[in-house]
């Protein structure tokens, strides 16, 4: 068959804005009403690729080097040297999608660091529930095939349904990322395609935790235990997360020696648990060992299951020295069909950190914390008496907060901001309409909980038992420049801008659109990562001779007299330049270069202006 090149068409706007808000109301993105990606419907795409005899080519995620990565697996990097797309039906004479069943044993990692990935995609398939809302019924290589595939991801609170073509990486005549270990079966790399599509490429799917995984295969919260510091009663929270039908993962810290990342599989009430990991558990005689005695026979045989290359039961004693941390994912009600599993209830809010106006910072900044997002929530429901045993009654819930689409920013040199959130209690405004607690509300009143961390992760989640009643929880975005303890700072002045404004504002209308700013405030985080760089000495600030360098790698090449100039201009008494300054130095010259180049028409380098000409580039650039 031949190919069809298929282009997707984007709606943008705030029309398209207010239509999408309107639609989610109505039920879309959930998961029987699932969000086209990129407006790319499968069932039409197909039809017509069906219809023309052609082979879908996905131009939303091309078989192009910039689809592999755009560091170690860029362009022209020697990782990605010799490697092609090609289909599945060009490397075998009959693949297959699934061969009598998806499991675990069609994950094996390639050259990819995604073993978080595989392993929440192997835990999917010992629930073919969870599975087949990823990977939908009805696909193959033989009837009705026609080069297309799909499958469905939650992505921050809505579900997608995410088109990919099967041409997939080949180096040497195998896969170079996921494949299974008959190698004639396809699902789960092309699970992995998709994957990094909604992603940005293969690339950003390097690194991460199994939770985040568990989540966008699910919907599901998910809570993070430490085993160094495990609460005493954790062996009945992994009882009672069974019971919720939650998914489980575990994990080593990469600089501690061992397996990467092992699944659940199974827990024994020996207190025995079952994993699946690359490097098998060495644990002495562990299928003969004399703690099997203590278990009920017919039990013990149902354990003794024969289990595939990696997996292994360990004592529970031997899992909370050797590994480093436990990850529950707590299953949303939809996703929960089962009527003797323990359902919960879930509440979704959206929220957006603007800096200058939405985003305050942390409580060491009193003056701003308060304009952080707030949102009102409300407990009712104490804890079964089982639930708690000894300890004081209470309501439980988990608080988990992400912020979005962070691996696509990786290519830009950007990646997680630091976040974090904290609970006060505002019993005492019972039965008023929601509002914005403002600051002096935080000035006299402390938190009752907050957040275990305040770190660079997608998502930061704690469970809590808090008495009933009425809580505002403000979630935090640690403030960029303002926290930064080593850059010398003062904040930017009227006439930096002023300068900023003149430079992005290609309307002409005086001010920013969202989409200006966001170019606007990219490129300052660019100068930061250049200031940062060459601020050799970290003091801060930048002598004349870091000044220059760091001008030069901006990309402008300036006379000595030009750089003389630019150190009387913006330094300070000591001759050092700030941050602030440097940036507005970086601005100015970006905007004296666009002026120059936009009124160069012929290219000659040379430019001829009247006096009014030269007022408004002087006076006003």
């Amino acid at each position: 068959m031949a190919e069809e090149i298929i282009t997707p068409v984007y709606c943008t706007g705030v029309s398209a804005q207010v239509q999408k808000q309107r639609a989610k109301e109505l039920g879309l993105g959930r998961h029987e009403n699932a969000i086209k990606y990129l407006g790319q419907d499968y069932e039409q795409l197909r039809a017509r690729c069906l219809q023309s005899g052609t082979l879908f080519r996905d131009e939303a995620f091309p078989p192009v080097p910039q689809s592999l990565g755009f560091k170690d697996l860029g362009p022209n990097s020697s990782k990605t040297y010799g490697i092609k797309w090609k289909r599945p039906t060009e490397l075998l004479s009959n693949p297959q999608f699934i061969v009598d069943g998806a499991t675990r044993t069609d994950i094996c990692q390639g050259a990819l660091g995604d073993c978080w990935l595989l392993a929440a995609i192997a835990s999917l398939t010992l629930n073919d529930t969870l599975l087949h809302r990823v990977v939908p019924h009805g696909q193959s290589f033989q009837n009705g095939y026609a080069g297309i595939f799909h499958f469905q991801l939650w992505q921050f609170g809505e579900w997608v349904d995410v088109v990919v073509d099967d041409l997939l990486p080949i180096k040497d005549g195998k896969l170079v990322f996921v494949h299974s270990a008959e190698g004639n079966e396809f699902w789960s790399a092309l699970l992995e395609k998709a994957y990094a599509k909604v992603n940005g490429s293969y690339e950003s799917l390097s690194g991460g935790s199994t939770s985040e995984g568990f989540e966008d295969f699910t919907g599901g919260v998910t809570e993070w235990y430490e085993l160094r510091k495990a609460p005493s009663d954790l062996y009945q929270i992994i009882l009672k997360a069974l019971e919720r039908g939650s998914l489980l993962g575990c994990s080593i810290d990469v600089s501690a020696p061992g397996p990467d990342e092992a699944t659940w599989v199974g827990l024994g009430e020996d207190r025995g648990q079952a994993g699946q990991c690359h490097q098998p558990w060495q644990s002495p005689a562990p299928h003969s060992s004399s703690e099997w005695n203590s278990v009920d026979p017919y039990e013990r045989e149902q354990l003794r299951v024969k289990m595939e290359d990696g997996e292994f039961w360990m004592s529970f004693r031997d899992f909370m020295r050797e590994f480093t941390r436990l990850e529950i994912c707590n299953l949303t009600p939809d996703a929960l069909k089962s009527r003797t599993i323990r359902k919960w209830n879930t509440t979704l809010y959206e929220g957006t950190w603007r800096r200058g106006s939405t985003a305050g910072g942390c409580r060491n900044y009193p003056a701003t914390f308060w304009v952080n997002p707030q949102f009102k929530i409300r407990l009712d429901e104490t804890d079964d008496p089982d639930d708690y045993g000894d300890r004081e009654s209470g309501c439980s819930f988990v608080l988990a907060l992400m912020q979005k689409h962070r691996r696509r920013e990786r290519r830009f040199g950007r990646d997680m901001e630091t976040i974090g959130f904290a609970v006060y209690e505002v019993s005492r405004l019972v039965g008023q309409p929601a509002l914005h607690l403002k600051r002096d509300f935080f000035l006299a009143n402390a938190s009752r909980a907050r957040s275990e961390q305040f770190i660079n992760l997608r998502e930061v989640s704690t469970r809590f038992r808090l008495p009933p009643g009425e809580y505002v929880v403000v979630e935090m975005l640690e403030l960029v420049f303002l926290a930064d303890k080593d850059l010398r700072t003062k904040g930017f002045s009227l006439e930096s801008c002023r300068s900023m404004v003149n430079l992005m504002d290609r309307d002409g209308n005086g001010k920013l659109g969202l989409v200006e700013f966001n170019i606007l405030w990219n490129r300052i985080r660019n100068y930061l990562s250049i200031f940062r760089k060459f601020d050799l000495d970290k003091s801060g600030s930048m002598s004349a001779y870091e000044m220059r360098m760091a001008i030069e790698s901006a990309g402008f090449k300036l006379n000595k007299k030009l750089y003389e100039l630019i150190i009387t201009r913006y330094s300070e008494p000591d001759l050092a330049v700030d941050f602030d300054n440097f940036v507005c130095c970086l601005v100015r010259l970006e905007t004296m270069f666009r002026f120059f180049k936009t009124l160069d028409t012929d290219l000659d380098g040379v430019v001829t202006f009247d006096l009014f000409k030269w007022l408004q580039l002087t006076m006003f650039a």
